[in-house]
């Protein structure tokens, strides 16, 4: 109990100094209002917001300026895509395409104001849920991880590359699994972490570094989502009259408990590595729907159907950061591009991360969420104008930022080609309905499992046994094995005949 409540005061500290700083306010408001506005156009996301901004900062400016300009985007870009989704019935992001489900009927009833403040208050509400959780259970798996060696760090590291593959694949969970092994592949070219030897460089010098983590990132994420979107370029909607946008404090009172809900239902759906806060909003929205009185109603318009979904999404933030800091595997697509900018200063997320940093990271999100619900409530109608910038104008300077980001960070004209070059095979996979974050998460996390897997195996004497007769390695790969064999056909029919036969 002590422990808690010495971490508590630091949190306070921590919130009180960043508040008290007059930096904080442009960094925050800036990075909030552009985070909306990529959540708010379709076709542009959180995770090109991170990216983006992660090649803008890189280890250029001190970390704790690029942790509020990055988490701001972050807070910022999951929340904005609720308005196309309740205006115009067009998710701006993948994680508010649950929110559709209500928030247009709504807004087709003349209730658009109402939807948007319920909207704006839930993610508030939601964002600090997931912020709760993070500051009190990351701590319980820090002490935890305090045990855990190189082969527990192998087997992580793979099972993080799996169960992104298995829960972000739209039909055949193999290409989740092709996209992360082709990104493990992709991590292990340059110099060997051991024994310093050059691998898979092919007389190339620039590929002795590996593959930099930002070109790979924007390239991955943010060319083939803007070559989408120049593909189906248009004006993308038209001017909406939403009316009264604050909400009651007594209806937000009234729909307390749903927002609680959902936003710990979000936050432990966020914390599962590689979800991400679409499964979290669908997660949340589907229990709504059984356990609220008019869940029959939902879909039709349902302020409980809407509050289910937009809590969950943004309490997910706090939930995907919570592996993120513990175990350095990130727990959804942005928190992957908000993975690279930590290691691209330094910085390793793990059992020996920097507790301070944490407290850091909180402080963070809380100012954020609270940016982000002022600037919602007072501003929506210049981001529902926001959604009028026709496509064709707006994705050609996504494109020269991203450009400059990535090429910002080495400063080299092959980090251009490796962007491109990334950027056409993650298009060409996107088409074939390969999943592009497990192949990012593969990059990320490859040389982790590189250098720990072969640590393991030197200091036992190539001794295979070291990964099970650890008892902390023999749960992890039982859980790697468990995944691989329950995503096989013969185990999944036999699964089915023993749940229909109970």
């Amino acid at each position: 109990m002590e422990f808690f409540i010495h971490q508590i005061s630091d949190f306070g500290t921590a919130l009180t100094n960043l508040a008290l700083d007059p930096i904080t306010y442009p960094y925050l408001i800036c990075s909030v209002f552009l985070g909306i506005v990529f959540g708010a156009l379709p076709g542009l996301t959180a995770t090109l917001a991170v990216t983006i901004l992660t090649g803008f900062f890189g280890n250029k400016f001190p970390l704790e300026q690029s942790l509020i300009a990055l988490i701001g985007a972050y807070v910022g870009a999951i929340y904005g895509g609720s308005y196309p989704s309740i205006l115009l019935n067009i998710p701006g992001t993948a994680a508010s395409a649950a929110t559709a489900m209500d928030g247009h009927p709504l807004a087709k009833k003349g209730r658009g104001g109402e939807a948007l403040g319920m909207t704006t208050t839930a993610s508030f509400i939601g964002t600090l849920i997931g912020t709760l959780f993070l500051l009190v259970f990351v701590w319980l798996l820090l002490m935890i991880s305090k045990n855990i060696a190189s082969p527990e760090k192998a087997l992580l590291a793979l099972f993080g590359i799996l169960l992104s593959g298995t829960l972000m694949s739209k039909d055949l969970v193999l290409k989740g699994w092709i996209s992360g092994l082709i990104g493990l592949a992709m991590a292990m070219v340059g110099l060997d972490p051991i024994l310093s030897e050059t691998r898979y460089v092919f007389g190339w010098s620039y590929l002795m570094s590996g593959f930099q983590v930002v070109p790979v990132l924007m390239g991955a994420f943010a060319v083939p989502q803007i070559m989408d979107g120049m593909r189906a370029a248009g004006s993308i909607g038209q001017k909406v009259d939403v009316g009264k946008i604050v909400p009651k404090v007594g209806t937000v009172l009234k729909r307390f408990p749903t927002i609680a809900r959902s936003g710990v239902i979000g936050t432990g759906v966020g914390a599962l590595p590689g979800v991400g806060e679409d499964v979290a909003g669908w997660v949340s929205y589907g229990v709504g729907k059984a356990v609220c009185k008019d869940g029959k109603d939902f879909g039709t318009g349902s302020i409980n159907g809407l509050l289910s979904a937009e809590a969950a999404n943004n309490a997910a933030i706090g939930g995907a950061l919570i592996p993120l800091l513990v175990l350095g595997i990130p727990g959804s697509p942005p928190a992957a591009a908000l993975l690279g900018a930590l290691k691209i200063n330094n910085v390793i997320p793990g059992p020996t991360i920097d507790p301070a940093l944490i407290v850091h990271v909180v402080a963070i999100l809380v100012m954020a969420s609270f940016t982000m619900a002022i600037m919602g409530l007072l501003t929506a109608r210049v981001f529902i104008n926001v959604l009028r910038i026709p496509q064709t104008i707006f994705l050609p300077v996504v494109m020269v930022l991203t450009t400059i980001g990535s090429f910002s960070v080495g400063g080299g004209i092959n980090d251009l080609y490796l962007m491109l070059a990334v950027g056409f095979v993650a298009y060409a996979m996107n088409k074939m309905d390969y999943p592009i974050a497990p192949l990012v998460i593969g990059v990320i996390l490859g040389p982790l499992f590189d250098e720990t897997f072969r640590r393991s195996l030197l200091i036992s004497d190539g001794e295979l046994s070291t990964f099970w007769t650890r008892p902390g390695a023999a749960i992890l790969l039982s859980l790697n094995i468990a995944l691989v064999l329950s995503q096989v056909p013969m185990v999944k029919r036999l699964f089915r005949k023993l749940s229909f036969s109970s």
